[in-house]
C-alpha cells in the first residue's frame, strides 16, 4: 500500500501563482521586444511649413452705388439691363425732355451764355485793347485835373496882362476927368441942345468904360473863388479814383487772361451743365448692373432709385480677427479661400487692409482684416460667407519629421531613427508645425534618415531602458 503524499496548502498556492502569473509575464516581456520589422518610419525630408490665421466673412464688391434721379419727370430711354458690364460715365437713362422741370431748361440757356462768357475771358485781347485806352485816357484827365488844380494857387492872368489892364484904367479915369469937366460945362444947358446931348454922352460912355477898366483889373489881379477851388478839386480826386480802377483793370488783362475771371466764367458753365445733367443717369464708375428700378414712361420725383451698380472685377471679404492673432497678420499676405457654395475648389487671395482700431463684442476685441479675391470666378457672388485661411509665416527648405513621430525623453524632444536595425533616440530643437510635420531646428538628424512612426513603449527592450512618451498623446516616464 502506496503511501499518500500531502502538500501543505500554501505550497500549492506558490505553485499556481508561478504557473498562471509569472509564466505568462514571461512570455510577454519576451514578445514585448519588438523586431524592426514591425517598425512603421518615414523619412526625414526638406519641405515647406507654414502657419496661418483662420476666420470667415462675406464676400462685396469692391465699389457699390445706388443712383437715384435727382429731378423729376418722365423716363424717356432706359439703356441698360441687370448684369450688363458699363464703362464710367455710360449713360443709363434719360427724361423725356417735355418733362423737364423749368430750372433744367433755363440750364440749357444759361450754358450758352456762360460758355460765351468763358470764351471772351480766354480771348481777352479786346478786352485788352479797351483797357489800354482807358488807361490812357485816365492818366491824361488827371493830368489836366492836376494843372488846373495848379492854376488855382495863382493869378487869373500873366503879369504882362495885368499891366496892359491897368494902363487901359488910367486912360479910361482920365477919358472920364475930361468927360465929367465937359459934363460940368454943358450940365446947365438947354437939355434939348446938342452941347448938352454931347456932353451927357461923352460922360456916360467914359464912365463906363472906367468901370469895365476897374473891373477888368480886379479880375486879372485876383485868386480865384472858393466855390472854384473846391470844384476844381473835386474834379482831381474824381480823375484820380478813375485812374485807380482803370489800372486794376488794365492789370487783369494786359498780362493774358485773368485765372480769377476764367474760374468764375468756368463756375458758371460747370453749375449750368451740371443743372443740365439732372435729366439723365450716369455710371459713377466701371462695374455691372445689378438692379434696375426704372423703366420707359415711369414717372419719378427727387430721390427715387433708378439703378445699383456694382464692381465685380474685384471681389472683398471683410472678416474678423482676435486682438490674439492681429499683429501677426500684414498687408501683401497670402489667402487662401473656400466657400461652401463651392466645394472642392480653393481661391487664392490677398490682405489688402487692415483695420487700425478694434472692436469689443461679448467680452472679446476684434479687428476688421480685408481680403481681395486675385481669381474671382462667376460662380462667387457678393453675399457669399467664405472661410479664409492667412497665411502668417512659410518656411522653405526646412527639414521636416511627421509630428506624430516626436516624443518625450527626460524631458527632452526626441525621435526614433532606425539605423543599421538598431533603434537609436535623437534628441532635437522643434520649430514650427503645420499639416501634421515639425520643423527640426536643431538635432543630429539628416534628411532621409528614417524616422520610427510606433516607436517601442515603456519597458520595451531598447537597450536604454528609459520610457518615453508622445507629445501628442503617448504616455512615459519622461512625462
Amino acid at each position: 500500500m502506496k503511501k499518500k503524499i500531502w502538500l501543505p496548502i500554501g505550497i500549492l498556492g506558490v505553485l499556481a501563482i508561478i504557473v498562471f502569473v509569472v509564466l505568462p509575464a514571461l512570455r510577454g516581456n519576451a514578445a514585448g521586444a519588438q523586431s524592426p520589422a514591425n517598425f512603421q518610419t518615414e523619412p526625414a525630408k526638406m519641405g515647406s511649413v507654414s502657419a496661418s490665421v483662420g476666420g470667415t466673412g462675406a464676400v462685396r464688391a469692391n465699389q457699390t452705388a445706388s443712383i437715384s434721379w435727382q429731378t423729376s419727370g418722365k423716363v424717356a430711354n432706359v439703356n441698360v439691363e441687370k448684369g450688363q458690364p458699363v464703362a464710367a460715365d455710360a449713360v443709363l437713362a434719360e427724361l423725356l425732355s417735355t418733362s423737364l422741370s423749368q430750372n433744367v431748361l433755363q440750364a440749357q440757356v444759361d450754358l450758352v451764355n456762360a460758355k460765351e462768357a468763358l470764351d471772351k475771358a480766354y480771348n481777352n485781347s479786346e478786352a485788352a485793347a479797351d483797357a489800354h485806352l482807358a488807361l490812357i485816357q485816365a492818366q491824361q484827365a488827371v493830368e489836366d485835373a492836376e494843372q488846373e488844380a495848379a492854376s488855382m494857387q495863382y493869378k487869373r492872368a500873366s503879369q504882362e496882362t495885368i499891366d496892359i489892364a491897368r494902363a487901359n484904367l488910367i486912360t479910361a479915369n482920365d477919358a472920364l476927368k475930361r468927360a465929367e469937366d465937359r459934363w460940368e460945362s454943358a450940365k446947365d444947358l438947354n437939355q434939348e441942345s446938342a452941347a448938352y446931348a454931347n456932353g451927357l454922352s461923352q460922360y456916360a460912355t467914359a464912365r463906363q468904360e472906367q468901370q469895365q477898366a476897374q473891373a477888368n483889373l480886379n479880375y486879372v489881379s485876383g485868386l480865384p473863388g472858393g466855390l472854384s477851388v473846391e470844384e476844381v478839386n473835386a474834379k482831381l480826386e474824381q480823375a484820380k479814383a478813375r485812374l485807380v480802377t482803370v489800372e486794376k483793370n488794365w492789370d487783369k488783362v494786359k498780362d493774358g487772361p485773368d485765372a480769377d475771371s476764367i474760374l468764375a466764367a468756368q463756375v458758371k458753365v460747370d453749375i449750368a451743365q451740371a443743372t443740365l445733367d439732372l435729366a439723365h443717369l450716369t455710371a459713377p464708375f466701371a462695374g455691372t448692373i445689378t438692379q434696375v428700378d426704372s423703366q420707359p414712361g415711369d414717372l419719378v420725383t427727387n430721390g427715387k432709385t433708378a439703378f445699383q451698380i456694382d464692381d465685380l472685377s474685384h471681389l472683398l471679404v471683410d472678416m474678423d480677427i482676435s486682438e490674439i492673432d492681429i499683429n501677426q497678420v500684414k498687408v501683401g499676405q497670402a489667402v487662401t479661400l473656400t466657400f461652401d457654395a463651392i466645394p472642392a475648389e480653393e481661391f487664392s487671395g490677398t490682405v489688402t487692409d487692415i483695420a487700425l482700431f478694434g472692436s469689443a463684442a461679448n467680452g472679446s476685441v476684434n479687428f476688421t482684416v480685408t481680403v481681395e479675391i486675385q481669381n474671382p470666378s462667376p460662380a462667387i457672388k457678393p453675399g457669399m460667407t467664405a472661410a479664409v485661411n492667412v497665411v502668417v509665416s512659410q518656411l522653405d527648405n526646412v527639414l521636416l519629421v511627421p509630428s506624430r513621430a516626436v516624443r518625450t525623453l527626460d524631458n527632452s524632444r526626441v525621435v526614433y531613427v532606425l539605423k543599421s536595425n538598431q533603434v537609436v533616440p535623437v534628441e532635437i530643437e522643434l520649430g514650427s508645425s503645420a499639416n501634421n510635420y515639425s520643423q527640426i531646428i536643431s538635432g543630429d538628424l539628416n534628411a532621409g534618415d528614417l524616422i520610427i512612426l510606433n516607436p517601442p513603449t515603456a519597458g520595451a527592450s531598447l537597450g536604454s531602458g528609459r520610457g518615453m512618451g508622445s507629445i501628442f498623446g503617448g504616455g512615459g516616464d519622461g512625462q
